[in-house]
């Protein structure tokens, strides 16, 4: 899948280290919420840390993974940092050492095809009974709502992960309007798991 180049993230995060805020997405704290906390998880492109910590809080034992250096330098200064496994890795070769419960995956931005290899290989961390989270800009956002990468390449449709997880009991595929400051936004929720639980 080759290497992806962290220097343009690096240089965000150091501008601004509490990019993306503080607490968790609203959605991403409403669907994990209902999970049973304390089992393991990765947050897949974890950034500055703001759902890692958030899990965390709630008893999950975390491994963050981000392929920005500055991003996860970041995280480790935030309150409950120590809670966390901190990787930096590149997210199209890492691998998760063992099974987990949860694989959280939130506004990675990658070409479509590279996104739904990674989702198809998360799938594979879980144990049975464990939850694949996926949410992110979808392509819709081009014709009919705001923010997100304008790259249609980077945006996933509905269809294009359903493709990456054939083969999963998909408890969740849809979109939701998030409203922002510049108008609504429309995301793509997945939520999946192995048949077996």
């Amino acid at each position: 899948m080759g290497t992806m180049d962290a220097t343009a993230w690096d240089e965000r995060y150091r501008a601004e280290a509490t990019l993306w805020g503080s607490g968790p997405n609203a959605v991403v704290e409403r669907v994990i919420a209902d999970l049973s906390p304390g089992g393991d998880a990765v947050d897949l492109a974890c950034g500055n840390g703001r759902h890692a910590l958030w899990l965390a809080e709630r008893g999950w034992r975390v491994t963050g993974v981000d392929f920005s250096a500055a991003a996860i330098a970041a995280a480790r200064t935030r309150p409950g940092a120590g809670e966390v496994r901190w990787v930096v890795a590149d997210v199209t070769d890492w691998s998760a050492a063992a099974r987990v419960d949860l694989v959280l995956v939130a506004y990675l931005q990658l070409p479509v095809p590279v996104l739904g290899e990674i989702l198809h290989r998360a799938r594979g961390w879980l144990r049975p009974g464990g939850r694949l989270v996926y949410l992110g800009h979808a392509r819709e956002n081009l014709e009919h709502g705001v923010g997100g990468p304008s790259d249609a390449r980077l945006l996933p449709s509905v269809a294009d992960l359903a493709a990456a997880l054939s083969g999963s009991r998909v408890d969740a595929l849809h979109h939701l309007a998030r409203p922002t400051d510049a108008g609504t936004a429309i995301d793509v929720l997945a939520v999946a798991r192995s048949w077996v639980d």
